[in-house]
């Protein structure tokens, strides 16, 4: 891994620190250009470009887009037993977290006879999607259909790649998370075009309100695309991992998390943050012997750990550590120094924090209960994780008696002749008679 060293002088400010740090290309705006012509081509063919675009850029030549439910009973029936059993506990955990963060509606009694009650409704329709590249991402069901259920939304779609090897069904162990959830309406497309077939809808798939979940460059470009139309949760890039670690942190565990996320895409990034030279040193030390006895290692991790995204930055101190990841605004942090918790406390900008040596990112990724679509590319300094909220829209409902009206209406008047907008101000005239009542 490259080393930063940015000890000795004081550190920069703002944007200034964030150049220093090493960050992975992500051009989703070139990107853009490449997709448009798929969201434009499902827009016009429906169905016929999705089963085109499967047999062009996933090998295989789909009869039917809408995955059949008995492939899901079948999926569900033919799951080993303890992966069934590790998702469900995944799911309960993510469960009791996410039942926590509902909203109740709350009334504001603002003047007598004057109220706003702010009421929660959830979105009506969402597509959901499940990366099948590299990797499968059963996980990833989860964490985007658990928020939405806990939230209500009434109904529910998932799209994920079909994959030759199943007979152009999407990976089983996706549909059988799929049929643990209580989803049954599940489609063989994946890329751009499952973004494309949720925004515009299709002769199989209704439109949908908004799309979560992550996926590669094509599906972030695609969600730009169609921001405005449909909601989106993030255009989320590469995976990545910050450490913050002093002279106590125990350098096979900070090394392992740093494979383990190196293991996602030889784009994800690595970074480890530190005031201490000799831990530096022993953490390079162990990921040799340790990425050597991992699986991904030539075509993910070693790529991953000497790209330009990842580095070992050096600091004078956690104080100044706190600084640089607070630049960086990491998808995923992990605080590995004395006083853990306390130093997390100090965090400002991270999509999930993970405190201490018994909390990976691992543990996240899978069964903390916590939800892993998190902001990435420094997006965690303005964005949050998917949630909960994530589904919801807040209303206001105002509610005003005559009397009520009538104790600000010369305010109201006032600023709307302020603005220059005096059919704002002629709205309240015509309640009482175009003539402004006196303030009490």
């Amino acid at each position: 891994m490259a080393r930063i060293d940015l000890r000795g002088d004081a550190l920069p400010e703002g944007s200034a620190l964030r150049d220093l740090l090493p960050r992975a290309d992500f051009d989703v705006q070139a990107a853009l250009e490449k997709v448009r012509p798929i969201c434009e081509a499902v827009h016009h063919r429906g169905d016929a470009a999705l089963i085109d675009y499967a047999e062009k850029f996933d090998g295989v030549r789909l009869e039917s887009v809408r995955v059949p439910a008995r492939a899901l009973a079948e999926a569900l029936e033919q799951l080993d037993p303890a992966v069934r059993a590790a998702l469900e506990e995944s799911i309960r955990r993510a469960r009791l977290v996410h039942r926590e963060q509902r909203r109740a509606a709350h009334t504001t009694q603002v003047v007598p006879g004057g109220s706003v009650t702010e009421k929660w409704v959830p979105v009506e329709r969402v597509g959901l999607y499940a990366p099948g590249g590299r990797s499968v991402y059963p996980s990833s069901v989860i964490m985007n259909a658990v928020p939405a259920q806990e939230a209500g939304v009434a109904s529910m779609a998932l799209a994920s790649p079909p994959q030759k090897e199943f007979g152009g069904l999407p990976h089983p162990t996706i549909l059988a998370a799929c049929a643990l959830l209580g989803i049954d309406e599940v489609y063989a497309v994946g890329g751009a075009q499952a973004v494309a077939m949720f925004a515009h809808g299709t002769e199989s798939c209704p439109p949908a309100n908004m799309v979560t979940g992550p996926g590669n460059i094509w599906v972030a470009a695609a969600k730009r695309y169609f921001t405005g139309k449909i909601g989106i949760d993030t255009e989320a890039g590469p995976t990545e991992i910050a450490i913050l670690a002093d002279e106590t942190a125990d350098p096979v565990h900070v090394a392992s998390d740093l494979i383990s996320q190196a293991e996602h895409d030889p784009l994800a990034a690595a970074v480890l943050v530190t005031d201490s030279v000799e831990l530096a040193e022993a953490v390079e030390k162990e990921l040799e012997p340790q990425g050597a006895a991992t699986k991904h290692i030539e075509d993910r991790i070693v790529p991953a750990l000497s790209g330009r995204q990842s580095a070992i930055v050096l600091v004078d101190g956690v104080d100044e550590g706190l600084r640089v990841v607070d630049a960086y605004g990491a998808e995923h942090l992990e605080i590995q120094t004395a006083d853990a918790a306390a130093v997390a406390d100090r965090v400002k900008n991270a999509g999930a924090i993970f405190v201490g040596a018994w909390a990976p990112v691992s543990l996240g990724d899978y069964c903390a209960g916590s939800n892993h679509v998190l902001p990435t590319g420094g997006c965690a300094c303005h964005s949050s994780g998917l949630s909960v909220q994530s589904f919801l829209r807040g209303i206001h409902i105002v509610d005003y008696t005559r009397d009520a009206l009538a104790e600000v209406a010369h305010h109201v008047v006032t600023l709307a002749e302020a603005e220059d907008l005096p059919a704002h101000g002629a709205a309240i005239k015509a309640r009482f008679g175009w003539k402004v009542p006196e303030s009490k």
